[in-house]
């Protein structure tokens, strides 16, 4: 098996599912003009993805170890390339959102199982570097996501914002069926179907009451009811897994302070990631009025830094760097980005902080899972990785609904939309500097615990 190839599969892979999250958002209108139907009825074309994804990440990880990861990432590969197809043949709202549906529960195979695939045929030492290339490279499709829907609606037609999905899939599909191996987790017993319902079925209702919360009303009885319904679920979800024999999540995790706080911190960076290209994307277009293509050339900026921070989160995990350091640092270089995106216009300055940011927060995201298997012992780290996907990816995904809301709130209560924008850049700044200090007080008191430990 070669590294490179193995590599690249799964990169492309997770290129494909960065892309789709990003691209449709800008083809929404030119769908909704075509199929007869408003904006706001297709905003279930992004809602039951995001539902899906974030609702499987778990179960999907646990089923690789069971039926063989080669298998389920061939699954998943095929399933996203044939829905994405479907999805450009679409000829009614249903069948958009039905493929959306299996988009998004394919995409839940490809993200743990593909790095699950990863830490499997490398050692400790150049598992690190190769979870980073895989991030980094996947990362380019989240950076150039809205120009490639923005692009390809304007020059072409909508589906082909869909079509864009099938070459790269048939390329990870080859590559896969050539040089991936099978592989499972020996000691995975039988799934734990009573705790698989509860976590789907509560993070499915937390993510819709989230979605929708600016639809239904922050208050509105939907809202607050459907969030209860989920709470309540992971609530019984907790309950069974400290009862049965297999549980789907070891508590345990929870009780590891290093774990939990990378888990968190990996999540601001992804958070700050997805809201800043969402506000870019606003900024660029609607408020300084570029073309798609000169917004997407923008874009370049942040996906080549984004790549690049891959990469080098790659090379430090493949040291052994401690996560404190990598993704703390990484986060205040962000935040630097960050703050530079909220206080300067001037295309000479404001490209290079869009960089910044990108690499910055390309760091972070591609070292959240290198960090947390560097926290957790050997036999948890499968399951370690399938969780901290689940808290990052789900959180990334319903910051845009949030940041929407934010978005529409403060420029209802009078801004401008640059100065709404500039506020949210400054927000975002402010959440990596203290995702950073929480990772600098964890990390010492860790420290400072396993050298009392060895006294």
């Amino acid at each position: 098996m070669g590294p490179r190839r193995l590599v690249l599969t799964v990169s492309l892979a997770v290129f494909c599912v960065d892309v789709d999250f990003f691209a449709l958002n800008l083809a929404l209108p030119a769908i909704a003009r075509e199929l007869g139907v408003a904006t706001t009825d297709l905003q279930w074309a992004i809602t039951v993805y995001q539902l899906t994804l974030a609702s499987l990440l778990i179960p999907a990880g646990r089923l690789g170890d069971l039926l063989g990861r080669r298998r389920v990432l061939l699954c998943g590969i095929a399933a996203f390339g044939i829905a994405s197809l479907l999805c450009g043949l679409a000829q009614s709202p249903g069948m958009l959102i039905a493929m959306r549906f299996v988009q998004g529960a394919a995409a839940a195979m490809l993200f743990p199982v593909g790095i699950a695939v990863i830490s499997n045929a490398f050692d400790v030492p150049a598992r690190g570097r190769a979870i980073g290339t895989v991030y980094g490279l996947g990362a380019i499709g989240t950076a150039i996501g809205p120009f490639v829907g923005g692009a390809l609606t304007d020059a072409l037609d909508w589906r082909w914002v869909f079509f864009f999905n099938v070459p790269f899939c048939v390329a990870a599909f080859v590559l896969a069926l050539r040089h991936v191996q099978e592989s499972h987790d020996p000691s995975a017993e039988r799934v734990d179907v009573p705790g698989l319902a509860t976590i789907v079925a509560g993070i499915a209702c937390v993510t819709l009451a989230i979605d929708r919360g600016a639809a239904w009303g922050w208050l509105g009885w939907r809202t607050l009811g459907l969030a209860a319904i989920g709470l309540a679920l992971l609530a019984l979800f907790v309950g069974i897994e400290r009862r049965v024999r297999a549980p789907l999540v070891d508590l345990a995790l929870f009780r590891n302070a290093p774990y939990v706080t990378v888990t968190l911190a990996g999540g601001a960076g992804n958070v700050a990631t997805c809201l800043m290209l969402f506000l870019a994307t606003i900024y660029l277009q609607q408020v300084r009025g570029l073309s798609p293509l000169e917004a997407g050339i923008v874009f370049l900026a942040p996906a080549l830094a984004n790549a690049i921070g891959g990469v080098v989160a790659g090379r430090l995990g493949g040291r052994g760097t401690s996560p404190r350091l990598v993704m703390g640092g990484a986060l205040v270089l962000g935040a630097a980005g960050l703050v530079g995106l909220a206080l300067l216009s001037a295309w000479p300055a404001y490209v290079p902080a869009f960089a910044l940011a990108g690499f910055g927060l390309g760091v972070t995201w591609s070292y959240t899972s290198v960090g947390t298997q560097q926290v957790v012992p050997e036999a948890m780290a499968g399951g370690a990785s399938g969780v901290t996907l689940a808290i990052v990816v789900g959180l990334g995904g319903l910051s845009v609904a949030v940041g929407a809301t934010l978005l529409e709130a403060i420029v209802d209560g009078g801004a401008t939309p640059t100065t709404a924008v500039h506020v949210l850049f400054a927000g975002l700044a402010a959440l990596a500097i203290v995702s950073a200090g929480a990772l600098a007080v964890v990390g010492r008191r860790a420290g400072a615990a396993a050298r009392a430990a060895a006294t």
